[in-house]
């Protein structure tokens, strides 16, 4: 099982080589400090930008570092409250907490992602923005969460870490928001072991996502693209090499060849696996956009999740969620709200802990959901006739658990 992991190759082999017989790692300058004007660095961006139909895109060192990017490109600072959902990866939370924001845990819904209507419920006079996580290959409900996010004066940042090639609307995922991110992390759609990018419309976004990125500089290179405009801050290096730049570049070109396949082998699943009653399959608000290669169903009950993905593996198929995603409640450094500022992080100022918000009991519905569901991945070397016969085994296996 897998994406762009499973497809490294001849293109990938050739760029990695072109860089090392260049001598040249650095995006910037080479050997003798000779200037660089068309790395791969720059490259991967202007494919990125094309993919996305953005004018801005900036390759960084990882998805976690571009969410810390994005999130210093919005100014998110001690005091600012930044909504997301609960039902997200570490790093979600983490570069909130990293850039003195404050993580405020939002409910989801049966797409498994933010549930748009939690933003009126959650805001403050503190709330800056919303981290939207598009979870798995299927995209958020950006028109309503857009609306209520731009009603309240928030921006909208779009985590599309897990979702590289996905659809709303007939617009791509990560086009839509104030700034967007995808991770190239080797479980990913696309994969370089660990990189990353930032994508936004603004070009006072982009100017501080590059200095938040490179050291408060902002090099003749991205002058050329958006004129120098913001004052020097102090930023961190979170710069893409060479070496992954040369690798994504390769990567990006098989995207939507790869999601059409996928989506196709998910339609023999749906066909084999027939009419379920009883069961719920995750809601889809785009259904032509999705990338198809996780689905998810619900039992009525988390015992019948249970015994069906036990049964099922006994049979030789898994069914666990292609990423480590769960609730960020059960998360220890949730659970003793601990932070690298100790007593000088976000969550001091509650008395009792876990405070309300951060318990697992006030979030029913997203830990109803998770223990319910049955996630079947389907990898792009898939054949039919192993989809096929997952769908099988499942239909078989539902039938029998439901009677």
């Amino acid at each position: 099982m897998g994406l762009g992991e499973c497809l490294i190759g001849a293109a990938e082999l050739r760029n990695v080589t072109q860089v090392i017989r260049s001598q040249t790692l650095f995006r910037y300058y080479g050997v003798g400090n000779a200037p660089h004007p068309n790395s791969f660095a720059s490259r991967v961006e202007r494919a990125g930008e094309a993919m996305h139909g953005v004018p801005y895109a900036l390759g960084v060192s990882s998805g976690t570092a571009a969410l810390e990017v994005a999130l210093g490109a919005l100014g998110v600072g001690p005091g600012d409250e930044v909504i997301l959902p609960v039902w997200s990866w570490v790093s979600c939370f983490t570069a909130i907490v990293r850039v003195g924001g404050q993580p405020v845990l939002a409910e989801v819904d049966e797409t498994l992602n933010l549930d748009p209507k939690e933003i009126e419920r959650l805001t403050t006079p503190r709330t800056r923005g919303v981290l939207v996580v598009h979870y798995q290959g299927v995209p958020a409900d950006l028109d309503p969460i857009l609306r209520a996010a731009k009603k309240r004066g928030l921006w909208v940042l779009e985590d599309n870490a897990e979702s590289l090639g996905t659809t709303y609307k007939g617009r791509r995922v990560g086009s839509l928001g104030d700034i967007a991110i995808c991770s190239f992390q080797q479980r990913k759609v696309v994969t370089t072991g660990e990189g990353g990018m930032v994508l936004t419309r603004s070009p006072k976004l982009y100017e501080r996502a590059v200095r938040m990125s490179d050291l408060g500089l902002y090099r003749q290179e991205h002058q050329a693209r958006a004129p120098l405009k913001e004052p020097m801050f102090p930023g961190s290096n979170f710069r893409m090499g060479e070496l992954t730049a040369a690798v994504a570049l390769a990567q990006l070109a098989r995207v939507d060849p790869m999601v059409k396949k996928v989506r196709a082998l998910r339609e023999v699943l749906l066909r084999e696996m027939g009419d379920l009653p009883g069961v719920t399959w995750r809601r889809i608000p785009d259904p032509s956009g999705d990338i198809g290669f996780e689905s998810y169903l619900f039992m009525p009950k988390a015992e019948q999740a249970r015994a069906v993905r036990a049964r099922a593996g006994e049979r030789g198929i898994t069914l666990t969620p292609h990423t480590g995603t769960y609730a960020q409640t059960a998360r220890e450094y949730v659970k003793n709200r601990s932070t690298h500022a100790g007593a000088r992080g976000p969550f001091q100022h509650f008395q009792d802990w876990p405070a309300p918000g951060y318990r697992p009991e006030d979030f029913p519905r997203t830990h109803d959901l998770a223990e319910r569901l049955i996630a079947i991945p389907i990898g792009v070397l898939f054949r039919k006739s192993e989809v096929a016969r997952i769908g099988r085994v499942l239909r078989e296996e539902i039938r029998r658990e439901l009677g």
